[in-house]
């Protein structure tokens, strides 16, 4: 049976996973600060949103305001989808640790399901992960949270920093092994006086063929362009 597929909003990231994440697989985009993580996801937002989806967005950084002027930033009008009710955005405060994970667990399901979204993101999961102290904890959490929006049908994109010593690795070395995807977005140091560059590859995605190979991609005007046809420096 084919799987369907949801667009990411990047035609080139659309190619390399043979035409999008499949409808109710949960990814994961990985990188550094400033590789476009957030950007990725509110590009895949708003290609759900253009193509009549309900959507979710839920930030531990940015309140609504800071989103939607985010999004402007790249010609996506989030706005008109927010006032029209088609927009969910929910902000959860990582400084109240048993609060946050308290409206994660009660509130989150209920208001996927009566919202009727088909697609989430969660940016992001490396700062839900501090709110624990042992590992034990952050695992039990990251496998309750992947097994609530499973639950839920719709369409999840997680965002996570990576570790400092391995960029191919998340900060807590566990997302990666709770998701069905996982997509690294990487910054790669100039040689000698030049520029850094940016590329993308996909780590895994499960019940597909997808690309292997190491894509440049820019962030412009318009957001994440995927360089499908280049190879990485």
């Amino acid at each position: 049976m084919t799987e369907e597929k949801l667009s990411t909003g990047v035609a080139g990231l659309d190619e390399m996973l043979s035409g999008g994440i499949p409808k109710g697989h949960i990814a994961v985009v990985m990188g550094a600060f400033g590789t476009g993580k957030t950007t990725l996801a509110l590009q895949f937002i708003n290609q759900g949103l253009s193509d009549g989806e309900n959507c979710i967005f839920i930030s531990l950084e940015e309140d609504t305001k800071s989103i939607l002027r985010s999004a402007e930033a790249f010609g996506w009008d989030l706005q008109k989808y927010f006032d029209e009710n088609k927009l969910g955005l929910f902000k959860l405060e990582p400084a109240d640790a048993k609060s946050t994970i308290s409206r994660i667990r009660s509130e989150l399901p209920s208001f996927i399901k009566q919202f009727k979204a088909s697609r989430v993101v969660l940016d992001s999961v490396s700062l839900l992960n501090m709110l624990f102290d042992r590992e034990q904890e952050r695992r039990t959490a990251l496998f309750n949270l992947t097994q609530l929006l499973r639950s839920t049908g719709c369409t999840s994109l997680l965002t996570a920093e990576v570790k400092d010593d391995n960029p191919r690795s998340s900060r807590d070395g566990l997302v990666e092994y709770t998701v069905d995807g996982v997509i690294l977005l990487q910054y790669d140091e100039p040689r000698e006086s030049g520029e850094g560059s940016l590329s993308v590859r996909i780590l895994k995605m499960r019940r597909i063929a997808h690309s292997r190979r190491i894509r440049p991609y820019s962030i412009g005007k318009n957001g994440i362009t995927v360089h499908s046809h280049a190879e990485a420096l």
